[in-house]
């Protein structure tokens, strides 16, 4: 089976589970774990933030974030289709009470747009707007960059506002190499930055949040209300600490291998894709007529061998990651291109 369902399907490499089993460990509640502290002054380090947290899973830290800058009832302007309000299981609000309004196209949007979504205090109506929410790289828009420049200016005219200004930055990883960029440039615009090891750099748990040391202090109190307080995570940690120092280059191979897949599916008249919006390591493409609809793709590939999702009824999203190589892209590829010209 060649598995493009998700970057999240990584297994650990042999050498990261040996880092995992010998990891000096600690009650991290106590902030006793070593493991803990290196990793979250490495990650306050690469993002050029003061300090930064661990949590064990992405939707945790981006529901800790809301519930550390946002109010029950307050507005939150945010990018179409956002992890936080599409894949949360409505946990925004749930644990949060916030309204969002989504903004922009294809995963962006401009200053302009979240300027006239801007909600001004003490509206005698209108929810009051207090966060601005990015998704960088976005996911349900196929992996897309969001243009820095373009960020510099948003959060610059949030915090004009008193703003908070938040990034989820779950695959920011591949956003930096991609962009080539550092990973400071990319979160300095914003209060409040997560990072992911889950995903592209193949660790079986693990996200960050990383900030002023006052907003990660208010952090790590939601962090424990929900259900976060770990103990010896240093387990966890030495994983991802491995992962920065071995995993962080390959990235650039699961881009290369989306790229190609995306030009061998560009091929076929039945398959409608954007080649542009190919920047990372996800791959969008829209069904024409004459193609079967997504669920019947998808399980036809099942059966050929090739894992990956449909997004919608004639939308279907694959992602390369670090478990499989250039000729399983190329194959997997070529059996979706045969099954729709059936």
């Amino acid at each position: 089976m060649i598995d493009l369902r998700s970057d999240t399907i990584t297994k650990p490499t042999a050498a990261m589970r040996q880092a995992m089993a010998t990891a000096e460990v600690g009650d991290d509640q106590f902030g006793e774990d070593p493991t803990v502290n290196l990793l979250q002054e490495r990650v306050a380090e690469l993002l050029g933030k003061e300090a930064s947290l661990f949590f064990p899973t992405g939707v945790m830290a981006n529901q800790t974030a809301l519930r550390t800058l946002t109010r029950p009832g307050d507005h939150v302007v945010t990018s179409r289709e956002p992890h936080l309000i599409f894949h949360e299981t409505g946990a925004s609000a749930a644990n949060s009470g916030v309204q969002f309004t989504e903004v922009g196209a294809r995963g962006t949007f401009t200053c302009d747009e979240f300027l006239a979504a801007y909600n001004e205090p003490g509206h005698i109506v209108h929810p009051p707007t207090t966060l601005m929410a990015i998704e960088n790289t976005h996911n349900r828009a196929g992996g897309v960059i969001f243009p820095q420049e373009e960020v510099v200016h948003i959060c610059d005219a949030a915090r004009e506002r008193c703003v908070w200004s938040y990034c989820d930055g779950a695959r920011l990883w591949n956003a930096a190499l991609a962009s080539n960029r550092s990973f400071a440039e990319l979160a300095a615009p914003f209060d409040l930055v997560s990072v992911a090891f889950s995903k592209g750099l193949g660790c079986p748990a693990g996200s960050m949040l990383a900030g002023r040391v006052d907003i990660v202090t208010r952090a790590k109190r939601y962090r424990r209300m929900f259900g976060g307080a770990m103990r010896q995570t240093g387990i966890l940690a030495a994983a991802c600490l491995h992962a920065l120092d071995h995993h962080l280059e390959q990235l650039h191979n699961d881009h290369a291998n989306a790229r190609r897949i995306a030009e061998i599916l560009a091929q076929s008249p039945r398959i409608e894709i954007d080649l542009s919006t190919v920047q990372t390591n996800i791959i969008i493409f829209e069904l024409a007529p004459g193609a079967p609809d997504a669920a019947t793709l998808v399980h036809k590939a099942q059966a050929a061998g090739v894992a990956f999702f449909d997004f919608g009824p004639r939308t279907v999203r694959l992602v390369t990651h670090r478990d499989i190589n250039r000729a399983d892209c190329e194959e997997a590829a070529r059996r979706i291109v045969s099954i729709v010209a059936a």
